[in-house]
């Protein structure tokens, strides 16, 4: 009988510790924690790691994400542009479809055919305080913003 209750007991101990929840791999705990970047005003500062250049610097290149209809808009420096994404924020992965331009021409045109050819390239993103890196791979950025001030737009 004795026997029997040492049994039952170690049976019982085995399913309570085999219930418990499983500790956190310190691989698991180094994930990212997703920021937000949706509602924001990103203005372009860097394309393929080189400042941008502009002639007309009140034009800057900006781009805003809207979460909830899963559409990007914002200006190359020239033009209004605008689409469509996918995100996946636990992830830190984006990709931009091709969208829609207005199609005027200024003194900037190369730097927002650049900055239209980085974003359809680009499959994630980090977030570093109030820069945003749009990337390749494990490449070098292919451009990087800095979070406008909601006050100076």
């Amino acid at each position: 009988m004795k026997n029997l209750f040492n049994v039952s007991l170690l049976c019982l101990i085995i399913f309570s510790l085999s219930c418990m929840n499983k500790p956190v791999s310190a691989s698991a705990s180094a994930t990212p924690d997703p920021v937000d970047i949706g509602g924001k005003t990103w203005k372009l500062t860097e394309l393929y790691g080189q400042p941008i250049q502009l002639k007309d610097p009140k034009r800057n290149p900006y781009l805003t994400l809207n979460m909830s209809d899963m559409r990007y808009e914002g200006n190359g420096g020239c033009n209004g542009l605008s689409g469509t994404f996918e995100i996946k924020p636990d992830l830190m992965r984006i990709k931009f479809n091709p969208g829609i331009s207005t199609m005027m021409a200024c003194d900037d045109l190369d730097i927002e055919k650049q900055f239209t050819k980085a974003l359809l390239a680009t499959d994630n993103y980090s977030v570093k305080g109030n820069i945003l890196t749009l990337n390749r791979a494990r490449m070098a950025p292919l451009a990087k913003f800095v979070l406008q001030n909601q006050d100076s737009k």
